[in-house]
């Protein structure tokens, strides 16, 4: 007698599926979508388990101040060098680091401060106060479509204020990686004053060079101002004659999906005729921490060559 058709091949299809099933498997892990973003806050203190975790300085702390266009609590973290308490009178230069990512947190970057700590104790520079900003909504872009998202305007205008106000502070110098590459290009373009010398790094000039080619327009949901880009803004930056004396300074790992564009669009600032340099970090990836941890001393030392010797 012959058996059910189904009870034949049941078998064999048991065991494709079997078979497949690690396949299936991995698949769907690979399609598996990204968790959302956390929500975005302008206020983020560190908590004790992060401190612990990342190993962060007692001497980096966070702090708040009242947003008088927001009225609203903005956060950043503060790294203050051993000094700042030794030497009451003593005044300190700055430097502010923009971070990637967005949307911004002003806890996205601030491992970067034992790097300090450590060429400070080591005396390889001077005691100096770094500064981890929140770039807001969209990370350092002024964008009025949302609410209390105007985050170059907020840096500029009320926090570097801010800091001067209630800081021993001197000269200024400004730095970021990737969103922060791209808000600090931007920033230093058109805020040269502000500056003793400026440091982009891991820039995405990719998405600012189609954001300029297409009116703005970073995507088909993100439309930024027409000209609100860092190929436009070199431009015009190109046209002063004071486009010399702010030093400039890009630093990229090689192995970063960025790195490409940024030797793009330093060969477009030498057809300007910006001065600046190129710091290229050999088998870095995207990751300012790893650049850090390769280079950073170069990059802290670069500052410090505009800093007056105390």
């Amino acid at each position: 007698m012959q058996l059910p058709l189904l009870r034949r091949t049941s078998v064999p299809i048991l065991l494709a599926l079997a078979l497949a099933g690690p396949a299936l498997t991995q698949e769907n892990k690979k399609k598996k979508p990204k968790p959302p973003p956390a929500p975005f806050s302008w206020s983020n203190p560190i908590t004790e388990d992060k401190r612990k975790w990342q190993k962060l300085s007692d001497r980096l702390q966070h702090a708040t101040f009242s947003s008088p266009s927001m009225n609203l609590e903005v956060g950043y973290c503060i790294y203050l060098p051993d000094a700042y308490d030794s030497k009451k009178k003593a005044k300190f230069p700055v430097v502010f680091h923009l971070h990637g990512g967005r949307p911004g947190s002003e806890l996205k970057s601030i491992k970067l401060a034992g790097f300090v700590e450590e060429a400070i104790k080591n005396g390889d520079i001077q005691p100096t106060i770094y500064v981890f900003p929140n770039g807001g909504p969209m990370s350092w872009y002024n964008y009025p479509q949302k609410e209390n998202a105007l985050g170059e305007d907020v840096f500029i205008n009320e926090l570097i204020p801010h800091i001067q106000k209630t800081y021993r502070t001197r000269e200024l110098a400004i730095e970021g990686f990737s969103q922060g590459g791209r808000g600090t290009t931007r920033i230093m373009f058109k805020h040269p004053e502000l500056f003793v010398s400026a440091a982009p790094g891991g820039s995405g000039y990719e998405p600012e060079k189609r954001i300029q080619e297409n009116d703005g327009a970073e995507s088909e949901k993100v439309k930024f101002a027409k000209g609100y880009n860092t190929w436009d803004l070199a431009d015009e930056y190109a046209k002063h004659s004071e486009k010399t004396k702010l030093p400039i300074l890009l630093w990229v790992g090689t192995k970063g999906f960025n790195y490409e564009y940024n030797l793009k669009f330093s060969k477009n600032l030498k057809k300007l005729g910006i001065p600046h340099s190129l710091l290229e970090v050999e088998g870095a990836k995207h990751s300012a921490h790893e650049i850090y941890e390769k280079k950073g001393l170069e990059l802290m030392q670069f500052h410090q060559k505009a800093f007056a010797k105390k």
